[in-house]
């Protein structure tokens, strides 16, 4: 017998009773980006594999380990998009949209893919909103970005279980002296390093800080620290992000450990943590990124973005139940229908009162069926109300209205009020 078909590992379907939570989400968070001013961006999920070689690094875990690459037709090397920021780079310079010193501030939603092992709230296809702002180089732009997934937080009701984690890698040179200072304090306790932080000093010393091995996180106690290697500028600008979070009252910490990732950060790193999902407790994360456009053949043009991962941030809601009672129901309304008078009648009737509760949740019957089976599958849709259409009603020109989650009798709703009336009862439903 041949085996049966199944998902890929690591790449899983968002089943019906699943996706309101996720629509939840995305419709709240994409609420929150358009009352900011802030535009959308739709880029293939498949590019050009040297798109992210020179953008993300080519010593990075994510180019040497975890890309799905392969050859087209043509022999070309594409890759399926790991992550978004070098893929909106390569689209803002291919259509001259940050030309001028333009400033965009995009965002975008959409799967990414890497070979990872697969664990919870850690898939091979995954799910992100991502943000990006171009041309705008001061403090206050990275703190609206902090502020913005603040609000979100605010908005999801789940700001206890985050924290904000900061800090600056500076510029470029900066950065390169810290890194020689680093290696050579490393180097000097190369024994007593883990076998991937060992790799990492050769190719990107910087990796070595977000170590998880407790014997290398030993080492590093007494290692150089960022912060004494920043230049003016970067201080400045770190002073400046600071004090516009302290004046919007948003807690942070320190982290000077905190690198990211991906090669092409600068400046500005953030993180927002959480300890509520076990292992994998970033939930957002970003910074700023002043010198890719001009690294990906592009005019000098400062950057900042994040990214947050909707499959994390959907558990922690779960973890936390924090879900909205209206969307665990998505149908207010369901209309049974006896005899096919009625239920031409009542086609008509549904469609009528649409028309006029346009956000009204209405699900006629379909398949007829007796009295008890309609009214199993109206319980059984989750609705608050129950809409009963039969011979009696006909010749009256009314509709049974009968609660299905609460008190109240069963009465009788002539069909120009129906509307009205339902307009009244679902919202105090």
């Amino acid at each position: 017998m041949s085996k049966s078909l199944q998902a890929i590992r690591g790449m899983n379907d968002i089943l019906p009773e699943q996706t309101p939570l996720w629509r939840y989400f995305e419709g709240t968070v994409a609420r929150l980006l358009d009352n900011y001013g802030y535009k959308q961006i739709r880029m293939p999920i498949v590019e050009f594999t040297e798109l992210f070689k020179r953008s993300i690094g080519e010593v990075t875990d994510i180019v040497e380990k975890e890309m799905y690459t392969f050859e087209d037709r043509n022999g070309d090397s594409l890759t399926l998009r790991p992550e978004g920021t070098a893929a909106c780079v390569r689209a803002v310079l291919e259509h001259g949209i940050t030309g001028g010193g333009q400033v965009q501030k995009l965002w975008y939603i959409g799967p990414m893919f890497r070979h990872e092992r697969p664990q919870k709230g850690r898939y091979r296809q995954f799910h992100q909103i991502g943000l990006e702002v171009f041309n705008l180089d001061g403090p206050d732009i990275d703190a609206e970005l902090i502020t913005m997934t603040w609000r979100l937080w605010g908005e999801l009701d789940i700001r206890d279980a985050v924290k904000l984690e900061l800090n600056s890698l500076g510029t470029s040179e900066s950065r390169g002296r810290y890194r020689e200072a680093l290696v050579e304090y490393l180097s000097a306790h190369h024994d007593k390093l883990d076998e991937d932080s060992q790799r990492r000093l050769k190719t990107n010393p910087l990796r070595v800080l977000d170590t998880k091995n407790a014997d290398t996180q030993a080492v590093l106690v007494d290692a150089p620290k960022m912060a004494d290697y920043l230049d003016d500028e970067s201080r400045a600008h770190f002073e400046g992000l600071k004090a516009r979070l302290d004046a919007v009252g948003i807690p942070y910490v320190l982290n000077p450990k905190l690198v990211r990732g991906l090669d092409y950060y600068s400046k500005t790193v953030f993180e927002w943590v959480t300890d509520k999902l076990g292992a994998q407790g970033t939930v957002c994360a970003g910074g700023r990124y002043d010198g890719l456009v001009e690294q990906m053949g592009g005019k000098p043009t400062t950057g900042v973005g994040f990214a947050m991962g909707i499959e994390r941030l959907v558990l922690m809601l779960e973890t936390l139940e924090q879900i909205p009672e209206e969307i665990s129901r998505q149908v207010d309304v369901y209309l049974c229908a006896f005899g096919e008078e009625a239920e031409l009648a009542g086609l008509a009737l549904a469609e009528r009162v649409r028309d006029q509760l346009p956000n009204l949740r209405l699900q006629v019957n379909a398949g007829a069926g007796s009295f008890k089976s309609q009214f199993k599958k109206a319980d059984k849709s989750g609705a608050l109300y129950a809409l009963i259409l039969g011979d009696d009603e006909m010749a009256q020109q009314v509709v049974g209205f009968k609660p299905l989650r609460g008190q109240g009798e069963q009465q009788s709703i002539a069909w120009d009020a129906l509307a009205a009336h339902l307009a009244t009862c679902v919202v105090q439903g």
